[in-house]
This record gives C-alpha cells, structure tokens and sequence, in this order.
C-alpha cells in the first residue's frame, strides 16, 4: 500500500462533492509528474483530501481510497494522449482540519513533498509522514 496527498480547490471539486458522489474521478490532472504519480496509484491505496487555495481553510479535510486505477483523461479529449484519471471514494472525514500552516510547523514533516514541491497537484506521502497528519486530524478542536 502507499499514501498520497491529492489537492483539489473547494469551490471547484471538494470534499462534500465526492462525498455525494460516492466515488469521484480525479480529472483535470495536466503536470507531467501529477501524472506519473496517479499512474503509480493502485487500488486500495490511501490519499489525504486536501482543499487548496481555500485561504484559511487550506489543508487535510480526509482521507479518500483509490477504487479505480490509471485510465485515461477524457476531459482532455479522446485518447491517445498522456493524461490519465483515478477513481477515489471517501473514506473518513477529519475531525477537524489540518491546515497548511500547522503542517508547516511540524518538524517532522519539513522534507514532505508538500513542503518541497507545493505546487503538484498529487504527491506521494511517506508512512512516517502520514502517521502524524492522521493523528493531528483526529484531534478535536477547542
């Protein structure tokens, strides 16, 4: 099994949406190593949901499973072409979220692609790396 981090903005594609779907495709993916990492995803494999560019509400809201593997993009139009879509269902949603900001401020998790490649849409995520943002986002706020 491995461990993902997959970013979606809320407005566009987040969590509620997926939850209502049931099991969401996850399309529109257009970097070259976004790309080479859904390809990498097999089914059964665990992603945090993270809402991107959503100013304060920026971060970890779940964690989804891959349910399909690979297959193309149709979004971008008939095959052959080199994009490619996951299909993911949810699995849990956070006790609370975990913001971009508290992961920054973990020690634990400076070499995290998230702090080295911020921009990718899906990156891989350590065990070591997982462990601690599960446990942040099962702790209850206030």
């Amino acid at each position: 099994m491995a461990y993902w981090l997959m970013k979606s903005e809320p407005e566009v594609y987040g969590w509620e949406s997926l939850v209502s779907e049931k099991i969401g495709v996850w399309d529109g993916v257009r970097n070259y190593s976004a790309r080479n990492n859904l390809r990498a995803m097999k089914k059964g494999d665990d992603a945090f949901f993270y809402h991107s560019n959503a100013g304060k509400l920026t971060g970890v809201v779940g964690v989804v499973r891959v349910v399909g593997e690979a297959e193309p993009d149709i979004t971008f139009g008939p095959p052959p072409h080199p994009w490619v879509v996951v299909k993911v269902a949810p699995v849990v949603k956070f006790k609370r979220l975990v913001s971009l900001a508290e992961i920054r401020a973990e020690p634990r998790l400076q070499k995290m692609e998230l702090m080295r490649y911020g921009r990718l849409s899906v990156q891989k995520v350590l065990m070591a790396e997982w462990r601690i943002i599960w446990a942040m986002g099962q702790q209850k706020t206030g």
